[in-house]
């Protein structure tokens, strides 16, 4: 790991380098590149779209050189997110990724049919969390204290818009990321068939005068 390495904001440039993130870190928090052909397609659902719809609202461990290693990402209105994915985002990667008819058999149809239904990100019982979030890093910058850089950065930029809680949507079964969000303040939100997912919420907090640290590796 690169001793330099430090949190930023995001830069265009980064875009390759957060897809690059997002599939490998896509499988309960490992390689996912075996479940896809094309390995553009997570990102297309849970990265790209926020760097092209609400690029002030994603930041990066960048590792010395540039080159992003880890992200969060978000947005502060999960209702409007929605609208503008499905306006803007969804009609340009559509002939890429048709909506799969008939039975989702492989990870890629799953990922497709959940590209084609942004709504179903608008749960009742996160109404009070308006904003939500995606974190991410490559295992060689993890337990380094890059994650609660990263989230201590997002949660000062969602308190600065007056945004008064966020949530996240996590695989159950990815305990380590459990362990990190209980230590970050976060709480379980009940929500009816969630499927393999649970969901976490907790307030912004007031850190309008806050500074996030900048951490060396």
């Amino acid at each position: 790991m690169t001793s330099q390495a430090f949190v930023r904001p995001y830069r265009p440039g980064d875009l390759p380098a957060l897809s690059g993130v997002c599939i490998r870190t896509g499988e309960e928090g490992g390689d996912a590149r075996h479940l896809y052909t094309d390995h553009d397609l997570l990102p297309s659902v849970f990265a790209v779209p926020y760097a092209m719809l609400e690029p002030g609202l994603v930041f990066v461990v960048d590792d010395g050189s540039g080159l992003a290693v880890g992200y969060v990402l978000g947005t502060a209105d999960t209702a409007r997110f929605v609208e503008r994915f499905r306006e803007e985002w969804l009609p340009g990667v559509t002939e890429r990724y048709p909506d799969p008819a008939g039975p989702l058999r492989t990870p890629a149809d799953q990922m497709a049919a959940l590209l084609h239904r942004p709504e179903r990100m608008l749960l009742p019982e996160l109404a009070a969390y308006p904003a939500h979030l995606h974190i991410d890093l490559l295992p060689g910058h993890q337990r380094a204290g890059f994650g609660r850089a990263l989230m201590t950065r997002f949660l000062g930029a969602l308190a600065e818009r007056d945004v008064p809680a966020v949530h996240l949507g996590m695989v159950t079964a990815n305990t380590p990321a459990r362990a990190f969000y209980d230590r970050l303040g976060f709480h379980e939100i009940p929500v009816p068939d969630a499927g393999p997912l649970t969901y976490l919420g907790r307030g912004t907090g007031n850190r309008r005068s806050a500074r996030p640290p900048t951490l060396a590796g």
